[in-house]
């Protein structure tokens, strides 16, 4: 390889190492699954890609894998979430990291084709767009024995590519393992949204109205935080199931277009685009703050807002103040990228110690299976098993049998 890695600046490595170093005395289920593989040494000389959210928990598990015996490549599936100085000391650790925070389009797609075509025996994917690009150029995938598939979103994806007949590689849904979306979904998201909009803010969320649009698994965690600290919840919804559900967990119910006049936060968790337009936004109150807890940054319409407002500037870090043309003003957080990463420090560390446990062990079970063809697989249910009984072990918990 030409360059071993691309990244902002290389001195921010001694700042990243101490996130890296914090977040890993949380994450004892992901060290027992390292001591469980080990001698099986069925990771040596690998090559394994991870495009994924490009922080201190995601480091750690890319320096696990490494410590198994693979060669690790790293860049980010979303370049607002990317912390500069976690990609400064992966790469004077041996990891061949593409990543800097706020890099355009082109540069992430040219980091995504240098990773690619050096012929992954492994990808960890968040989002869907390693699988995108290999299905456009299989000529990198000859050697791919899987993807594992982190988000809500890829796994949707990769199963709209499997139900047309377009699948090319053995592909796990991640998400959908039990030890995944029960926890990271709803309690990693759900207080890590929170964490972000208070403290870009510093606003006070009792008493205020809060309006959750999508009550899947981080919808549910996002209402059920602000109906902890005091707010009155307005859930969106387009599923009759989940908008009675959310009824009857004490919410109340409306379209956008009613529960736009009454929100003071307004926050995104559907995974489609444009959930929140103009039409939405105009009617708001003097100084709403809008944000998005989804993967992708469509779920605000930004480019319209910028187009209609009479104006915009950035008042704060990571707030953008636009004033509309009947005189209201609007915040967005985080330029309505992925407001708990793009505007925090993402999931707590032992959440994603269960997250980052089901990937390793959906890696493990890929190399070390033979035949799978090109379809979408459930996680295994001993790898759902196995990570929650470690983790109830390392608290301390025992249950009846």
């Amino acid at each position: 390889m030409e360059n071993d890695f691309i990244v902002r600046d290389v001195k921010l490595a001694s700042k990243g190492r101490q996130s890296i170093e914090w977040v890993s005395k949380w994450m004892p289920v992901l060290d027992n699954l390292y001591q469980k593989f080990k001698t099986e040494n069925v990771f040596e000389n690998k090559k394994v890609a991870l495009c994924i959210h490009l922080e201190a928990k995601t480091a750690y598990l890319a320096l696990t894998i490494k410590k198994l015996g693979a060669e690790v490549w790293v860049t980010s599936s979303n370049t607002l979430s990317t912390k500069d100085e976690v990609a400064a000391a992966l790469a004077v650790n041996g990891i061949h990291v593409y990543a800097k925070h706020a890099a355009n389009r082109d540069e992430y797609w040219s980091y995504l084709e240098t990773i690619l075509k050096n012929n992954m025996d492994l990808t960890v994917d968040d989002g869907g767009d390693i699988c995108e690009y290999l299905h456009s150029h299989s000529e990198y995938g000859k050697n791919l024995k899987g993807i594992c598939e982190e988000t809500t979103t890829g796994v949707n994806r990769l199963k709209e590519l499997e139900k047309s007949g377009k699948l090319l590689y053995p592909s796990i849904a991640v998400n959908d393992a039990k030890s995944k979306h029960l926890f990271d979904n709803r309690y990693g998201t759900g207080q890590s949204t929170w964490t972000a909009i208070t403290q870009l803010t510093n606003m006070n969320v009792a008493g205020k109205t809060v309006v959750v649009a999508g009550y899947g698994w981080v919808g549910r965690g996002v209402a059920a935080r602000a109906q902890g600290m005091g707010a009155e919840v307005i859930v969106t919804e387009i599923d009759p199931w989940k908008a009675l559900e959310a009824r009857m967990d004490g919410n109340r119910v409306m379209t956008m277009f009613d529960a736009s006049s009454f929100g003071d936060f307004f926050i995104t968790t559907t995974g489609f685009s444009n959930i929140i337009r103009m039409e939405h936004i105009e009617r708001m109150k003097n100084g709403a703050f809008l944000s998005n807890a989804g993967h992708f940054d469509f779920e605000i319409d930004i480019p319209s807002l910028k187009k209609d407002a009479k104006s915009f500037k950035v008042v704060r870090n990571e707030i953008e103040e636009y004033i509309l043309t009947n005189g209201k003003k609007v915040y967005v957080l985080a330029q309505g990228g992925i407001i708990n990463i793009a505007g925090g420090l993402g999931h707590p560390a032992d959440i994603m110690d269960l997250s980052f446990s089901v990937q390793l062990g959906c890696l493990h079970y890929l190399l070390s299976s033979k035949d799978l063809g090109p379809k979408v697989y459930k996680v295994p249910t001993e790898i759902d098993r196995l990570v929650t009984e470690e983790k109830l072990k390392v608290e301390g918990i025992t249950i009846d049998k």
